[in-house]
């Protein structure tokens, strides 16, 4: 009986854990294909928000001086990229994500692979957006 109910509950964890995006992330470029940035996703309540933790490349300017929102100004080290994001079923969705390049904000969509994330922001529906895949940081 212990047996059994030692399996069921490693099963359940493995179920768990399988749909989880939190921890740190390297950010992959979907035009370049270069490494850009780590960005740390973690929880809040029930939504899940990412902050960029560390720059892997050097940005042209250090500050987001073209956002249009609270993050205007502010360092792109550390700033809250991702707000919002909601697990329903398989998918992270109902949030949106930040490009801290040109400050325009996206909806977001992150639906996990492995140890990948396919990360999609777009405007409007779904299929007018870019996907770029993130991988996970150990």
């Amino acid at each position: 009986m212990k047996k059994l109910l030692l399996t069921l509950v490693f099963s359940l964890f493995g179920v768990l854990s399988f749909a989880q995006i939190e921890g740190k992330w390297k950010t992959i470029d979907d035009e370049t294909k270069q490494a850009k940035s780590i960005v740390e996703i973690y929880k809040k309540g029930d939504q899940y928000y990412g902050k960029v933790s560390q720059l892997l490349i050097k940005p042209t300017d250090p500050n987001c001086t073209v956002c249009k929102d609270d993050r205007k100004g502010k360092p792109i080290l550390g700033l809250e990229i991702i707000r919002g994001l909601k697990k329903e079923g398989d998918e992270f969705t109902g949030g949106t994500i930040t490009d801290p390049k040109t400050g325009k904000t996206y909806k977001c969509t992150i639906t996990k692979s492995g140890d990948k994330l396919n990360v999609r922001g777009y405007v409007g529906i779904s299929l007018m957006g870019r996907t770029q895949t993130w991988q996970r940081v150990n």
